[in-house]
Formats: C-alpha cells, structure tokens, sequence
C-alpha cells in the first residue's frame, strides 16, 4: 500500500500488512503525526498529540512484530482517545478549564486493553466540555470543525475523535456516548460509530456524565473495524461493577453478513417524526436496500417511548449534576465552566428525588417494549440524527416548519440507545445535495453486537460510502 493511502486505511487493511512486515508501525505513525501537524490546525480534532510516548510504543511494537510476536490485529495500529478517558501520565482534561493540568496516575480499563493488544496512543481528542453536549463548540479548547464544510458542528461530545477518524488522522478512535456522543457525530461526519450493550465495556477510568447511561465504543472507518475494536474493549472489569459477567467474542467473526432474510422494524413512535426530508429520503433508501432479497419492513409499537426520553433526559441532568458535585467541582468552581454546561448543572440541583425515580420506572417499561419489539424483528431502524450538521453557533433549526432547539433536534433520535442499553450501530447511508453525510442507525437485542453488526457489514457492503472522503482532509 503506498503511503498516499494509508490516511484512509482501515484495521482490516493495515494488519497484515504490519503482521507481514511489509509496513513497519513506526512509518504508520509518522505518516499519521505528519497528517496531524498539518491539518488539526485546522479542524481541531485533537488537545494533546502524544508524540514522544507513541513513537516509543510504535518501536517496541516494530521489535514485536519483528520477532514474531503479534499480540493481534490492533498492533502497531494508532489510535485516538477522547480526553475524558484516563491516560496514565498523559494529561486528561475533559474538555474543561478545570481540569487543564490534570494528569491521571492510571489508565482507564480500556486504555490498559487497548495498550496491551499492542494499539499506538497517539493523542487526546476535543469534546464538549465535560462530554455534557451535542455540538462540540468548545469554550476553552475550540470547536472541533466538520471535516466536509468547516463552518459546520461536527456534533458531540465525541466531535474530535469523529473528526480524527474522519480527516484521516489516525485510524480509528474512542469515544462515550451519554446521550448519542458517538453515534450522533459519527452520522454528521459519515463514519461509523457502535455504542455497545450497557455493561459490555468498562467505563472504569472514564470521566462520568450520567453513570447508568454512560457507554464507551469505537469510532472507525468500517463497521469490521468496529467489531474488531469491541473485541479488545468488551468484557467484564471487577474495577466496573456494571460490567455483564459476559464471555468474550470473535466479533469479527461473529459479525460475517449472513445470507437470509432480514426483518427491520420502525417505530410507530418518535423516531421517525420531524426529519429532515433530505435524511428521511436517505435513511428509507437505506433500508429498503437491506430487505431488497426477500426480507420486510414493519412497524413496531413502543408506546412508552416519547415519555421515556423525557425521562432520560431529566434523570442525566440529575446525575450529572450529582457527578460534578460530588467531584467537588461544582458549583465552587461554576464561574470556571462553559455557559452552556453550567446552566444544565443549575438545572441538576432542581429536580427532585420523586421525579427521577418516577423516571425510572418509565424507563423499565420503555425498556420491556423495545425487547418485545426485538422478538418481531432483527434490527429497529431510525435515522441517527433528524437533521444535517448545522453552522457553528446555531441555536434553534426549523423542520417542517416548526423550530426547534438545536440540543434536542440533534439527541432526540438516539437517547433510545442510551435510555435502554441496547447496542445501536450508526453507518453512512448517502449524502445530501449539499454534500453532508447522513447516517443510519440499527438497534439490536440486548449483547448481540455480533448480529447487529452483521446487518451493519451487509448494508456497507453494497453500499460503498467509506470510499468517499472529505475534499479537505486530501
């Protein structure tokens, strides 16, 4: 493969290449340092560039490789982590004035997995301040710009991991995801993001937002490369008491597309209301094309749901709030926070103890009519965002003639993942006549990533969008 190239490489194609010796890591990295020295001025994807520690691990996995020993298809690979996961001697800023100088003295669970299949750390990425919203648009560090027009959100919190993935800066990325802060700019940005079953990957050592909605998954460039990050991330950590006591998988394998009839449901409620006409148009396409060979699409019925996120995003302000208090963070340090962040926090302390565990019970019947509904059928399907990424600084966009808050525009289709746990897959599914990405999203029964993703590979297969790449990021 020559170096021109290597930008847009996915896992699957760099591994053998680095296995054979016909690539060495340390070139791999270089390539990648060079990348970001040029263009993250300009897109600001990254806060810290770990230069120094990753070419030493790039070495060490060049004598590995050299002598045989391949710890697996992410050796030698780099890799980007937002900056609300824990880096042992690596500063850790979560995105906030706060935390400018804090550096951790351990690794998050999945760093020490990642670290240990042999992945190159080559830097902390941009978030939204505290991963606590849905644009990117960072006070402190800068927006993170959309690699496919600069004016635009790349949408967050996960906006500089996406973006890295995306301009070509590393080879796939971490992200967490609260409320859809990986799948959320994984669509605005046309990539592919998995948020995992809750419970399948530690979040030990990962900055909290709202403790029983938080998950952490892979941003890449393939849905493959997705299931062969999952299959380093997964499994139980007795550091993470909300890990599952699941065995671990081949999800690469596991994830092959199968040959049958594919049953796909849609929502009768709130996931197709108040889209963009632009993302409905392409989001149906899509999943016409999956049961093009004899499968079906029906409705399904979740009647729970709209108050369900209503309630999810009542009790996340409320453990939020209860997260940076218990910190120590807020409200001593309030004046230090962004206005955005800060006003949610306020609005933390206002809810009351009978309204939060009021919304639990919705959740657990949200919860029971999404795994009724996922006996009828292999996948829920939904648009990952109703709209486009929008401007920069944009507060209110209009559908359908009626406005609408951007925050909620932009989370209002995939707090479903968050509020049930269940895995949910978003894959480019076209662009619009202006040139933006939109994504599809695929929700699965709970701790079948293996399945989910399978749909996932089949659609991407016929449907090549990977191979389109943002005109600026060249």
């Amino acid at each position: 493969m020559k170096a021109p190239n290597l930008a847009f490489a996915t896992i699957e194609d760099l591994a053998p290449l680095l296995a054979k010796k016909k690539l060495s890591p340390i070139e791999l990295l270089e390539h990648f340092l060079a990348r970001i020295e040029k263009l993250n001025p300009r897109f600001n994807a990254f806060i810290t560039i770990t230069a120094e520690q990753a070419l030493t691990d790039a070495r060490t996995a060049e004598r590995e490789l050299a002598r045989g020993k391949r710890r697996g298809p992410l050796h030698g690979i780099p890799i980007a982590l937002k900056d609300n996961i824990w880096t042992k001697g690596i500063r850790t800023t979560m995105g906030s004035a706060i935390l400018r100088t804090f550096v951790p003295d351990e690794d998050a669970t999945i760093v020490r997995k990642l670290r240990k299949a042999g992945a190159v750390i080559i830097g902390k990425t941009n978030l939204h301040e505290f991963a606590y919203g849905a644009t990117n648009e960072n006070p402190h560090y800068g927006p993170t710009h959309n690699p496919w027009a600069h004016e635009r959100i790349t949408g967050g919190s996960s906006g500089g991991s996406t973006a890295a993935v995306c301009t070509g800066l590393c080879v796939a990325a971490i992200g967490t995801d609260t409320g859809g802060s990986i799948r959320l700019p994984a669509a605005l940005c046309g990539i592919v993001g998995l948020k995992p079953t809750f419970g399948r990957v530690s979040v030990h050592g990962v900055f909290p937002l709202a403790p029983t909605l938080d998950h952490v998954g892979p941003l890449t460039r393939s849905v493959a490369d997705a299931a062969i990050v999952l299959g380093t991330l997964a499994g139980r950590d007795p550091l993470d008491l909300t890990t599952a006591a699941k065995p671990t998988e081949d999800f690469l394998q596991g994830s092959k597309p199968k040959r049958r009839k594919i049953r796909l449901g849609i929502p009768k409620e709130h996931m197709w209301e108040r889209i963009h006409p632009d993302v409905q148009r392409l989001v149906e396409k899509a999943a016409a094309s999956l049961v093009r060979s004899g499968g079906a699409i029906e409705q399904v019925s979740l009647p729970t749901l709209p108050a369900a996120v209503d309630a999810a995003n009542m009790m996340s302000i409320a453990e939020a709030t209860a997260v940076h208090e218990q910190a120590g963070y807020y409200p001593s340090h309030a004046a230090e926070y962004g206005e955005d962040v800060s006003k949610r926090l306020g609005m933390g302390g206002d809810i009351r103890a009978v309204e939060y565990l009021k919304g639990r019970t919705t959740l657990r019947q949200a919860r029971t009519e999404f795994a009724a509904a996922l006996e009828q059928v292999d996948a829920i399907v939904a648009p990952t965002v109703a709209i486009t990424a929008q401007k920069i600084g944009t507060e209110t966009v209009r559908i359908g003639g009626t406005d609408e808050p951007m925050r909620a525009a932009l989370l209002r289709l995939t707090r479903p993942g968050n509020l049930t746990g269940l895995p949910n897959v978003t894959v480019p599914c076209g662009f619009t006549p202006e040139g933006l990405p939109v994504g599809m999203q695929l929700i699965g029964p709970a701790f079948a990533e293996s399945d989910l993703l399978a749909i996932a590979r089949l659609y991407e297969q016929e449907n090549n969008w990977a191979s389109r790449h943002p005109p600026s990021a060249a």
